[in-house]
């Protein structure tokens, strides 16, 4: 039930694969939770203590576990039954969410019970990532790998559009503990599609299970640094992130500062970076196989780079929201393109591993790349700082890719 493959489609992959349209499914509106989640763990953290810092301590407590235990899960992951463990892990989310709930609801919650609860999401999600990421080329096969990871990405990028506005009303209406009450909802969508799955025969897990983390640490390790294609993807990961984030980073100073907008106008402008991110995903999806995936990453790269720059220095608002749109457009792009050739070059037996590396290397780079805008910012100033990082962004891609030509040829 595959569409034609010159027509452009970008749920092809959904129609063609009952495994994967359930998990799809499943994780979206999950996903829309999570976003919710996401916005009012701040908001509630910044009503119990109405302290910046614990506010960003929250903030890190669900970012932390995923730098400290993604690899060493990644390990875990290959030796395991990849579709069991993510079934396991997502009633554990369920789980979590649900108590968070209760305790808001109750009126107990404290700021040290809520950093617990975020410090156990962010755990869960650094064990479950990397079975989950490595899952996909068992549900669609390794010829439509790439639109799968387009349309994971894309259901991501939906849910973060709609999901903070979805708590914008819950709040409003019902009240802020039902925000975690409708996540913990959420998760029962992902729990069912992911029952239902049935995988064809076939081994994913590593044959050899009896030695060590660390030994299994090592070998993905020694992979990657030895397959010359995988050692400029990665460091392309690290390049982007660091250079790239600060982009959204800075984007709420940019609104008011630069741009003399206040929340609504930086809702706007976030959400067309979501729009342009959601498109760019779609786009790559609706290709398929048929997509030149060197030249595409280029020119993404490069143009990410380029509306960075310009984006900083603008003075338009308008302007500044097709700017947006144009690097949500690219980052997506591009962060779809590199997963995609990365799966589809790793051996099987050391997937999770490997997928744990490049997560942990592209959310690694968030917080030095942030903190890098950041003293910039504060000293040279805001626009100047985004339009410069634009700036080395375009002049590394270019290097990059004159560099190492076979990244076009991909």
């Amino acid at each position: 039930m595959t569409a034609p493959a010159h027509s452009f489609n970008p749920f092809r992959t959904l129609v063609a694969h009952r495994n994967f349209r359930l998990f799809w499914f499943g994780q979206t509106i999950s996903l829309i939770g999570t976003w919710m989640q996401q916005v009012s763990t701040s908001w509630l953290a910044l009503e119990l203590s109405n302290d910046a810092f614990l506010v960003g301590l929250v903030s890190a407590a669900g970012t932390v576990p995923i730098l400290l235990f993604s690899i060493p899960a990644g390990v875990f992951a290959d030796r395991n039954e990849k579709l069991r463990l993510v079934r396991i892990l997502q009633f554990g989310f369920l789980i979590q969410a649900a108590a968070l709930w209760w305790f808001t609801w109750t009126g107990n919650i404290t700021i040290s019970l809520l950093i617990g609860f975020v410090l156990i999401s962010g755990v869960l999600e650094a064990i479950e990532i990397p079975p989950r990421q490595s899952l996909i080329v068992r549900l669609v096969g390794k010829e439509d790998l790439q639109g799968a990871i387009a349309l994971s990405s894309g259901g991501f990028n939906f849910a973060r559009i709609i999901g903070p506005s979805i708590a914008a009303v819950v709040i409003a209406q019902l009240g802020i503990a039902w925000w975690f009450g409708i996540n913990a909802v959420s998760y029962l969508a992902v729990v069912i599609g992911l029952a239902m799955i049935k995988l064809p025969p076939g081994v994913d897990v590593a044959s050899e299970t009896n030695r060590s983390t660390w030994h299994g640490i090592v070998e993905a390790f020694r992979y990657v640094r030895n397959d010359r294609l995988m050692w400029i993807l990665m460091r392309a990961v690290a390049l982007f992130s660091l250079l790239g984030i600060p982009v959204l980073t800075m984007l709420p100073v940019m609104a008011r500062d630069h741009l003399g907008r206040g929340a609504g106008g930086y809702g706007a402008m976030m959400g067309a970076f979501g729009v342009g991110a959601l498109t760019g995903t779609l786009l790559i999806a609706g290709r398929g196989t048929q997509i030149r995936r060197g030249l595409v990453l280029t020119a993404s790269s490069v143009s990410l780079g380029i509306a960075m720059a310009a984006f900083g220095l603008s003075t338009s608002y308008p302007l500044s929201i097709v700017l947006l749109f144009v690097c949500g457009l690219a980052m997506m792009g591009n962060n779809a393109l590199i997963n995609g050739l990365m799966q589809s070059r790793v051996p099987d037996g050391l997937r999770a591993r490997v997928m744990a590396l490049y997560v942990t290397v592209y959310i690694g780079m968030h917080p030095v790349g942030s903190a890098i805008a950041g003293w910039f910012a504060r000293s040279y100033g805001v626009s100047a700082t985004v339009a410069a990082m634009g700036t080395f962004l375009f002049l590394a891609a270019t290097i990059v890719f004159r560099r190492y030509p076979e990244l076009r040829r991909t």
